[in-house]
């Protein structure tokens, strides 16, 4: 008896196969797209681009790409990956007109980013009403987060320069709406900065804010029904003055450098005033307490503000910085809402955490680099980014359940897109038949027969 070697069966290999489709689980986010709308949208944005009598509708090749980037493509030319599997992505553009697209949308500037900009908002507030109770609004406020990004370029590319972190990239200002414990998040602002650019540059956070807002429901941008929530990189006085003086409209929790103003107004706090941090499951956190900061740190401020400390103990090793306290770690951040609980107020800006999952989404979704040479083309491919993003967010909201909701690009791509499936074609149908034995089958079907039942747009 011949022994076996190895610990893998030896399986013989050959090219012809027929019928086998790769990819297949992406029919999850081609259903996305058709069911929020989001072709028709796009088509129609960049209708003012399309030549006459061209093979290709500029709005297709567009999403084409956003797809390709969803599935975990990084650059234009694997839109190959697409146009291998035209029973499931329909025709697919090829190379050189997908380039000559972008490099034509890169010269329209702000009217292609402004039209894109606008479709993306529309068919948010559609996708946002097909979810009904999931969607982020549903609890009555809506929260951005506002975060800085560094890209690393490898090559000579415009605006690429040494970043504060002695690399050497672009410096992108990202902006995402949170989900919540039950799900994820999805992109409402992208600019695209030098590296050199900086972390804490109002007039930079104040466009920010305003794109953002302008991808929400006007219904969103009045009485305070949206949060802006940053860093420290957010706390200038500039930008936080800017946001007071629309008070009316917005709510924010910005991080707070440690002034010496703030560190003696610590000092000055009496032991009674500190309140016990508490986690989201509404347990007291052990070694945490928050406090309500008054007198000479809140002179020159603007009016409304509170500013809020933590102080907790450090972890084992952890280096004290010259702004902490009698051994405590501190930080500290300002709001204006009024009437909630000071260790409510702490939890929520301390679940502005949740950024830094979606930045390592971004990163794994096209933002790993940028991959043109022009800032404008690169600009172009960070809406592309963001498209790829927000499709990556719509589906597990209108189609997942449970923590399958909570699943990141990496494991999304892994269980469901990469599934392969036999295309069957019968009584003039065509069957997706995905493998019995795989996992996550159930799982694609039900996801599916959710979707399928949405209304159909228009």
């Amino acid at each position: 008896m011949k022994k076996r070697i190895g610990s893998y069966p030896c399986v013989r290999v050959e090219g012809g196969g027929r019928g086998v489709v790769l990819q297949a689980g992406a029919v999850l986010l081609v259903e996305t797209v058709r069911k929020s709308n989001l072709d028709a949208a796009i088509s129609a944005a960049l209708m003012p681009w399309r030549k006459p009598r061209t093979v290709h509708d500029p709005g297709k090749i567009l999403l084409d790409v956003a797809l390709t980037v969803a599935l975990g493509g990084d650059c234009l030319a694997d839109v190959g990956m697409l146009r291998a599997e035209p029973a499931v992505f329909g025709p697919v553009a090829s190379d050189p007109t997908v380039s000559r697209l972008i490099s034509k949308l890169a010269a329209g500037g702000q009217r292609v980013l402004a039209a894109l900009r606008t479709a993306r908002a529309e068919v948010r507030e559609h996708v946002w009403r097909l979810a009904g109770d999931t969607a982020p609004d549903a609890g009555g406020q809506v929260i951005v987060d506002i975060d800085g990004v560094l890209v690393l370029a490898h090559s000579e590319k415009q605006d690429a320069a040494a970043t504060w972190k002695k690399t050497f990239g672009h410096h992108p200002l990202m902006g995402f709406v949170d989900h919540g414990r039950g799900g994820s998040g999805e992109p409402v602002v992208g600019m695209l900065r030098p590296g050199n650019a900086g972390s804490n540059t109002a007039a930079d956070h104040v466009e920010a804010t305003r794109l953002a807002l302008a991808q929400l429901p006007k219904r969103l941008r009045r009485g305070r029904q949206t949060l802006i929530r940053t860093d420290s990189g957010g706390g200038t006085h500039e930008f936080v003055a800017w946001l007071t003086r629309r008070g009316r409209w917005l709510s924010y929790s910005v991080g707070m450098t440690i002034t010496d103003a703030i560190h003696a107004a610590v000092l000055k706090v009496p032991a009674s005033a500190w309140t016990p941090a508490v986690e989201p499951d509404g347990e007291i956190r052990d070694g945490a307490w928050v406090a309500e900061l008054a007198g000479d740190c809140l002179t020159g401020r603007p009016k409304g503000l509170r500013l809020i400390v933590r102080k907790e103990r450090p972890h084992p090793g952890a280096q004290l910085r010259f702004t902490d306290a009698d051994g405590m770690r501190l930080t500290c951040f300002a709001t204006n809402t009024e009437g909630e609980a000071i260790a409510a107020l702490e939890l929520r800006h301390r679940q502005r955490a949740r950024a830094e999952d979606r930045i390592r989404a971004a990163r794994a979704t096209g933002l790993r680099n940028l991959p043109l040479h022009d800032t404008a083309q690169n600009q172009i491919w960070l809406e592309i980014v963001q498209i790829a993003l927000d499709l990556l967010a719509w589906m597990p909201l209108l189609a997942l359940t449970g923590t399958a909701r909570l699943w990141e690009p990496r494991r999304l791509r892994l269980r469901l897109f990469s599934t392969a499936a036999q295309l069957v074609t019968t009584g003039r149908r065509r069957y997706l038949r995905l493998a019995r034995h795989w996992p996550w089958t159930d799982l694609i079907t039900n996801a599916l027969n959710r979707l399928h039942a949405l209304p159909n747009p228009g």
